[in-house]
C-alpha cells in the first residue's frame, strides 16, 4: 500500500534540532505518510538521533555530501517517495499536529496541486512574526516571481506534479524549491495552487542566516509593528533562554498545549490583521 504522504526531511549537520523536526511529523493527525530523512554529508550526531526512533515509516538515506546545498541528495530521495502528496519538513522547523491534514485538506476542496499554509515566522529575539502571502492573487504571484517568503515547511504538493516538471533544479547554490514552486505553477497555471490562511507549521531562521543582511524587509516591518503596538498579542511573542535551543522551547510549548495552542496562535494571528487592516481604514496608509 502506497501511503498517503512522503514527507522529505533534508537535513546537514543539526543534531541539536533535528528531534524537533522529527517528533512533530510523528505527532501527526494524519499517520497514513513515510518519513523520508536526507542526510547530506553528515559528519555529526545525526545518525545516532535519527536510529532512537523506532517507527517503520522512517526512511533514513546517509548520502556523502553533494555540491551547492544538497539538492541532489534530495532529488535522489524525492524520486523515492511513493505518497500522493509531498509535504518538506526542515531539520529546524516544527510542525502543527494538523499541518498534514490541514493541507491536504485545502487541496482536495481545491482541486489544487500545489498549496501552502500562511508562513509564522520565529526570529530570534522570541517574536512569532505572521505573514500574509496570498498567491491566488494576481498581484501576489507575480511578486512570487521575484521573492519568495515561503518556506519549504508550507508547502504540499502531488508527486505526480512534481515528476512532470522534473524535480528540484541542482545546479542553483539556494531556493532551489523555490524555483521549483514556479515551474510547477507555470506548467499548469494559475488554477493549480492554492493558500490555506491558518499557520501549521513554525519555520525558524537557518543558524547561518542569524545576521541583519538576511533580514527580510516584510518581517522586519512586522517586528517594528509589534515592539510599537500594545495590543500586540501576547502568545506571539516567546521568552527564548539564551542557553536553549530555540525549537526546544517552541516545541515544549506546542506539545504541552496541544491543539489549543496552536489555535491561539491562529486567533492571534487573525487578529493581528485585523487590527492592521482597520488601522490602515481609520488612519490611512503609512509613508
Amino acid at each position: 500500500m502506497r501511503p498517503r504522504f512522503s514527507v522529505l526531511l533534508p537535513t546537514h549537520n543539526r543534531d541539536d534540532v533535528i528531534e524537533y523536526a522529527i517528533r512533530s511529523c510523528l505527532w501527526q493527525t494524519e499517520q497514513d505518510f513515510e518519513l523520508l530523512i536526507v542526510g547530506d554529508g553528515c559528519t555529526d550526531r545525526t545518525s545516532e538521533v535519527v536510529s532512537q526512533f523506532k517507527d517503520s515509516r522512517i526512511r533514513w538515506f546517509d548520502l556523502p555530501k553533494a555540491p551547492l546545498s544538497g539538492y541532489a541528495n534530495r532529488n535522489i530521495v524525492l524520486r523515492e517517495a511513493r505518497g500522493y502528496f509531498i509535504a518538506y519538513a526542515q531539520h529546524d522547523d516544527i510542525f502543527f499536529p494538523d499541518h498534514l491534514s490541514r493541507l491536504a485538506t485545502t487541496a482536495e476542496k481545491t482541486g489544487a496541486l500545489w498549496c501552502y499554509s500562511r508562513p509564522l515566522w520565529v526570529e530570534p529575539d522570541g517574536l512569532l512574526a505572521p505573514l500574509a502571502i496570498d498567491l491566488t492573487k494576481a498581484d501576489e504571484l507575480a511578486n512570487f516571481k521575484r521573492e519568495n517568503h515561503i518556506p519549504s515547511c508550507c508547502v504540499l504538493h502531488t508527486r505526480a506534479s512534481l515528476e512532470r516538471v522534473g524535480y528540484w533544479p541542482e545546479d542553483v547554490a539556494r531556493e532551489a524549491d523555490w524555483v521549483c514552486w514556479n515551474h510547477i505553477i507555470d506548467t499548469y497555471g494559475r488554477g493549480c495552487l492554492a493558500y490555506c490562511p491558518d499557520p501549521t507549521a513554525l519555520h525558524f531562521r537557518a543558524v547561518w542566516k542569524k545576521g541583519p543582511e538576511y533580514d527580510f524587509p516584510a518581517v522586519s516591518r512586522i517586528s517594528e509593528i509589534a515592539g510599537h503596538s500594545k495590543w500586540w498579542p501576547d502568545v506571539l511573542k516567546v521568552s527564548l533562554p539564551p542557553a536553549v535551543p530555540e525549537q526546544a522551547v517552541l516545541f515544549n510549548w506546542v506539545s504541552s498545549g496541544g491543539m489549543s495552542y496552536c489555535e491561539s496562535l491562529r486567533a492571534a494571528v487573525q487578529e493581528v490583521y485585523g487590527r492592521l487592516a482597520w488601522s490602515e481604514v481609520r488612519d490611512g496608509p503609512r509613508v
